[in-house]
C-alpha cells in the first residue's frame, strides 16, 4: 500500500458515511461541515457542482480545524489543482482519464478515483490504485455488482456513491470490498436551505453509528 493509499484509507474508514454535499456559499459549507462533525461526520466531500464549492473549502479548511474536507466531482486536472489549491484533504473523480492521474502523480493529496467495468479496474490496478468510488452506484448494479466483483479484484475496495440510501445503505456496508459509502441523505437539502443544523447533526449520528461488515 503506498503512502497516498495509505492516507486515503485512514480518511475513509474513519466513518461508514462519507457526506456528499453541494453548497450554496461559504458560509453554508461552514456551518454543514460543523453539523457533520458534531454528529461524527468529521470527513466531508465537498463536489464542486456550485460556484461557491472552492470558496467553502477554504473556508471549512479556515475555520473548522475538526473536520477534513475533501472535493468531489473533479473532471479534470485544472479543477484537481484548483481544489488543491483551495485546501481539499483528499480528491474525489467520479471516473478517471490519463490526464487526472497525471496531476495525482505530482501531488501529495490522495485521489479517490473512479471507476466500474473490469477493464477500468484492471487498468486502476496498473496504475498502483486499490481503494476506488463506484459511481453511481444503484445504476450499475448496486450490491449485486459489487459481490460479483469481489472474487475477481481480491485487492480492491470501493467507496459506493450514488444511489444509496438509508434503505440500503446496510446492504452496501455488510460487503467486505466496500470501505465506506458517499451519501448525501445526511445533508438533506431542505435541512440545509432552512439552517437545521441540529437535524443534520442527529442525521449524521445516526449515519456514524452504521456497522461496517
Amino acid at each position: 500500500m503506498t503512502q497516498k493509499t495509505h492516507a486515503l484509507m485512514e480518511i475513509l474508514q474513519r466513518q461508514p458515511v462519507m457526506p456528499v454535499v453541494a453548497v450554496s456559499s461559504e458560509r453554508e459549507g461552514v456551518e454543514l461541515a460543523r453539523a457533520l462533525a458534531a454528529g461524527g461526520l468529521g470527513a466531508i466531500e465537498v463536489t464542486l457542482r456550485t460556484p461557491a464549492a472552492l470558496g467553502a473549502i477554504r473556508a471549512i479548511r479556515a475555520e473548522v480545524p475538526e473536520a477534513i474536507c475533501g472535493a468531489g466531482t473533479i473532471l479534470s486536472p485544472r479543477q484537481f489543482d484548483e481544489a488543491v489549491e483551495a485546501g481539499a484533504q483528499f480528491i474525489v473523480s467520479p471516473g478517471t482519464t490519463h490526464e487526472v492521474l497525471d496531476a495525482a502523480k505530482t501531488s501529495d493529496v490522495p485521489l479517490l478515483p473512479g471507476a466500474a467495468t473490469p477493464s477500468e479496474l484492471m487498468a486502476m490496478i496498473e496504475e498502483g490504485y486499490e481503494v476506488l468510488k463506484f459511481f453511481p452506484a444503484e445504476q450499475l448494479g448496486g450490491v449485486p455488482y459489487l459481490k460479483a466483483l469481489a472474487p475477481v479484484f481480491q485487492g480492491i475496495r470501493f467507496c459506493p456513491t450514488g444511489g444509496v440510501s438509508t434503505a440500503n445503505v446496510r446492504d452496501y456496508l455488510a460487503l467486505p470490498n466496500v470501505v465506506c459509502v458517499g451519501g448525501s441523505w445526511v445533508a438533506p437539502k431542505e435541512a440545509v436551505a432552512a439552517g437545521d443544523w441540529t437535524r443534520i447533526t442527529d442525521l449524521a449520528r445516526e449515519a456514524a453509528a452504521l456497522a461496517r461488515g
